[in-house]
């Protein structure tokens, strides 16, 4: 059997500044520079609940960090994670603004393996993995499961789509969407510049539509700068991830990372 297949995973509880987070790595590598793959949950979602994708990536010899977004798990306050769905977007910017903290924690203590860093997440998760893209060029490759790299245009859909939304005040929307501009990896594709980068999505999901996803992506794909996205699809599938692409793509990933 390999070494993969035989795999014990070790799950660690750490707290970065006021970040509390799982880290997961094979047996006995807790303590060596290994390639970094820092994941994200999703919308009312908390790191706990994606302990399936952080083992199938720590599998591959890989340590993975993953943290509480705002207002979620444990950095959830009285009121809920449901009361500050009007702060969804404020909630995605400060993971972006929080991650390098988090990667300076692991780099500070020679824990990463030749700077090779990743980053992943479904649903908020993947929208966030997109906007940490458009934000930081020295992510080596990434994955994205259900979410979407047009983040302007996906505001607009909650807006329309979602009860309540049509309530947020014109003035806040018009900040977001100032703010959203600079991370818009669809706004931005060149930001890709030639990374490795891969796509699930299935295609019933109503959540998340993955059509405007799936057009970034061919457009892209004929770029130097998208060269190297790739995009799998589940017929049939909704918003949630087949324990088979979340194989695919912590596969996917790790390959990048140790090319």
């Amino acid at each position: 059997m390999t070494k993969e297949a035989t795999a014990m995973i070790e799950i660690k509880r750490r707290r970065i500044g006021k970040i509390p987070v799982l880290e997961l790595t094979r047996t006995n590598e807790q303590d060596k520079a290994l390639p970094l793959v820092v994941f994200y949950h999703g919308w009312t979602g908390r790191k706990e609940n994606n302990l399936t994708q952080g083992y199938e990536f720590a599998r591959q010899g890989v340590r993975v960090v993953m943290p509480d977004a705002l207002y979620h798990g444990e950095r959830a306050d009285e009121k809920g994670t449901r009361a500050h769905e009007a702060e969804f977007w404020q909630i995605i910017m400060q993971s972006v603004k929080e991650f390098p903290q988090v990667v300076a924690f692991y780099r500070d203590a020679g824990l990463i393996q030749n700077d090779r860093i990743a980053v992943s997440g479904l649903s908020m998760g993947g929208i966030t993995t997109c906007a940490l893209l458009a934000t930081y060029d020295w992510i080596t490759t990434a994955g994205c499961f259900m979410g979407t790299p047009r983040a302007v245009e996906f505001l607009h859909y909650l807006l329309a789509h979602v009860p309540g939304m049509d309530q947020v005040p014109q003035k806040y929307v018009n900040a977001q969407v100032a703010a959203l501009e600079k991370m818009d990896l669809s706004q931005h594709p060149e930001r890709l510049a030639g990374r490795p980068v891969h796509f699930w999505h299935g295609l019933a999901d109503e959540t998340v539509p993955p059509q405007p996803t799936l057009d970034f992506i061919k457009q892209v794909q004929r770029t130097s700068a998208g060269k190297n996205v790739t995009v799998e699809t589940t017929p049939d599938v909704g918003h949630e991830v087949p324990y088979e692409a979340t194989v695919t793509i912590a596969k996917q990933v790790a390959a990048s990372l140790t090319k």
